[in-house]
């Protein structure tokens, strides 16, 4: 959850070091874009989520969210559990004049048909819109809720439902904690218009989404959304955001989403993506191996710890809300 509550401070001041003052601002509307899977849209490279807004205000969340439409992004990632629901109503709060020109997503975490209809009606009412861009089956972690998930009155029903009804226009899911529940999602279902996984410096060294995962979606030409890129801030001890980013979005990704807790870090990740250039393979691969010290479950905490006893998967109802997309 901490992306760069702590860093942000230092890099910032860096930042103004090697700028000679402070770093210029970015330019307005000039972040590259890139087709959206199979969907028709076009989204910017990097977008906007709400995941971290527990850690600031209501008044500031409302500033970088106007602050990343200003700059051009049209990308706002958010769910129905980030801070028990006062993320998304800082899009309510800000998005509404601009609904045409911005793509919007949430997700639910009920794995019944009945459960995830109620939670999309809470999360349009909250977002004051009538549909969602993208509704997504949020962080699935264990075998046994895909097959609750596909069940009979299971949560596949309210999202096709949604879809038919004009309620969201495409449907995807999302996950961290362990590739293989991934492949089941993607064995047992199709129709699937997108996916969200961490993908980030460190991932491919253990239970690797971009190894696993990745290319059974790109096989699919679905519309990959990468997160956790800066891997909640962990690898910033190692590597430049600039790293992190560009590590991310040099991977066959339709976007990736960023978590900021100010101003700074939004213009930040905007000028990466606006100088942004794909590392070659080799780059890639230097980039990995510079991760071999910190690599592993102690990094990763959000996956399954492969090495630890094995413990009964938590209900649904008891399992943490601080997840993020």
């Amino acid at each position: 959850m901490q992306r760069r509550t702590f860093f942000g401070g230092v890099f910032a001041g860096l930042a103004a070091t090697a700028y000679g003052a402070k770093p210029p601002k970015p330019r307005v509307g000039d972040i590259p874009q890139r087709p959206f899977g199979q969907t028709g849209e076009r989204l910017t490279i990097i977008g906007q989520a709400g995941g971290r807004f527990p850690l600031i205000s209501f008044e500031e969340a409302k500033a970088i969210t106007l602050r990343a439409y200003d700059l051009g992004i049209n990308y706002f990632d958010n769910s129905v559990d980030y801070w028990d629901g006062r993320s998304e109503e800082v899009y309510g709060a800000v998005l509404p004049p601009f609904r045409k020109h911005v793509f919007i997503t949430t997700k639910a975490n009920q794995r019944t048909r009945t459960g995830a209809a109620a939670e999309l009606d809470l999360s349009l009412k909250r977002l004051k819109t009538d549909y969602v861009d993208l509704w997504q089956i949020h962080a699935v972690e264990e075998k046994a809720e895909v097959e609750q998930i596909f069940g009979p009155g299971g949560a596949i029903e309210a999202f096709e439902a949604a879809k038919k009804a004009g309620k969201c226009r495409f449907i995807g899911f999302t996950g961290h904690h362990d590739p293989h529940v991934h492949l089941a999602m993607l064995e047992a279902y199709d129709k699937f218009d997108s996916i969200l996984m961490p993908l980030h410096i460190a991932d491919p060294a253990y239970l690797s989404f971009e190894k696993l995962t990745m290319p059974v979606a790109a096989e699919r030409k679905m519309a990959i959304q990468g997160m956790k890129s800066l891997a909640n801030a962990k690898l910033l001890q190692e590597f430049s955001a600039r790293e992190c980013v560009s590590y991310a979005l040099s991977l066959p990704v339709s976007c990736v989403a960023v978590g900021c807790t100010t101003i700074g870090q939004l213009e930040d990740d905007v000028r990466i993506a606006q100088q942004f250039k794909p590392f070659a393979p080799v780059e890639m691969d230097s980039l990995r191996k510079r991760a071999d010290g910190i690599k592993g479950p102690g990094l990763e905490d959000w996956k399954r710890n492969i090495n630890a006893p094995a413990t009964a998967a938590l209900p649904r109802h008891t399992a943490s809300k601080q997840r993020h997309g």
